[in-house]
């Protein structure tokens, strides 16, 4: 679950990091009062779930209230990378001195939170790591301990060598930042950048925070984070229907059951040549309203040219999931190919059935995906 700059913010300084005061305005004339308040010189930065914004001229530098009239106009309702501005955040500028990244992430390899710094702050980690990947330090922490005071202080003189001071806010700022992660039950915390200003103090001047949905009934007050109208409606509607959906920007359409099942179903249509639509895993269940659901979603993408049931029936009949997916395409107006591989309990009587719609059979999953494609493609 993403959630904006403004709402991490709040979650950091919760935990003690020095961030700076600040407002959000959904309007021009909110946004002027805000800087009033304030006082300028102050930055005007677009509220939107996606990175980016400084290159698109969403976070503005405002040294009037003039300009901060200006700039709130034209980024509110700007669109960045398919996202409208519908709020902007007024903070104070500073007087950056240095620039430092401090970023947590969970390392699936390990199991651990993994620390990620460097003294190459205000630039996107992702380009630091592939210009200067030596400028990125790195540091499992073990969740028996947590981040302790000798090791952040480490880290700190690893980002700064020679000054203690400076050393000493990054490894307590890290410290905090640890905190909030595993309070947050967040799957990614950055500060990019965490600056010095020409005093020597330490701010944290941007937030981004993106929550673990599979914790979420851990954090009841996190559903009014949740921005509905930033959000893909796809995944939204996939979330409110319980269905685990991801958006790829492929043109074959995939529903399967397991998620194990639907990552081998993507795998194997990059194998043969195609481009999967999503991940979409409807679980176990015959249910052809879950199945209704699954295709709505799926239609909904003009890019989708054919659709690949792939199911594996254990416990649950193949003949139920049939009968699901043949009621549930008879609800709905499709006018794309739709190829079904059911294998497991009762797949002859699966198959008697499909044989009697428009329904594409296939007998194996190779045979299932490389129909799939070549309907797809005959198509576009």
């Amino acid at each position: 679950m993403n959630i904006h700059e403004y709402q991490g913010r709040e979650i950091l300084r919760r935990h003690g990091l020095p961030v700076p005061p600040g407002q959000v305005a959904d309007s021009v004339d909110r946004a002027v009062a805000v800087a009033k308040e304030l006082g300028v010189p102050v930055m005007v930065k677009a509220q939107v779930l996606t990175g980016g914004r400084g290159k698109a001229g969403g976070v503005k530098f405002c040294a009037t209230i003039e300009d901060v009239r200006t700039h709130a106009k034209a980024i509110l309702g700007m669109e960045i990378k398919g996202h409208t501005v519908r709020k902007v955040l007024v903070t104070p500028a500073a007087d950056i001195a240095a620039e430092f990244y401090l970023g947590m992430l969970v390392d699936r390899r390990s199991g651990r939170v993994l620390v990620m710094a460097s003294a190459e702050g205000g630039v996107e980690i992702e380009q630091v790591a592939r210009e200067k990947p030596e400028a990125i330090v790195r540091y499992e922490v073990d969740p028996r301990y947590g981040l302790l005071d000798h090791q952040a202080l480490g880290l700190g003189l690893r980002l700064c060598a020679g000054d203690l001071k400076k050393a000493r806010q990054l490894g307590a700022a890290l410290q905090k930042l640890y905190a909030a992660f595993v309070a947050a039950d967040a799957s990614l915390a950055e500060i990019n950048p965490f600056i010095f200003t020409p005093a020597g103090e330490g701010l944290a001047i941007d937030a981004k925070v993106n929550l673990d949905d599979n914790a979420l009934f851990r954090h009841a007050d996190y559903e009014e984070l949740r921005d509905r109208e930033a959000e893909d409606p796809a995944e939204r509607a996939a979330r409110e229907a319980d269905l685990s959906f991801v958006k790829l920007h492929g043109d074959v359409g995939c529903l399967v059951n397991g998620a194990g099942l639907a990552m081998a179903t993507m795998d194997l249509v990059k194998y043969y040549g195609g481009q999967p639509a999503n991940f979409l895993d409807i679980g176990g269940s015959s249910n052809p309203e879950k199945v209704v659901n699954a295709l709505r979603i799926i239609l909904a993408d003009r890019e989708v040219k054919a659709i690949l049931f792939n199911i594996f029936g254990g416990i649950t009949r193949c003949d139920d999931v049939a009968r699901g997916i043949i009621q549930a395409t008879n609800q709905l107006d499709i006018r794309v190919p739709i190829v079904v591989r059911l294998t497991g309990t009762n797949e002859d009587q699966a198959r008697q059935l499909l044989a009697k719609t428009q329904l594409v059979p296939a007998a194996t999953m190779d045979e299932a995906v490389q129909k799939a494609i070549s309907l797809a493609a005959a198509a576009a």
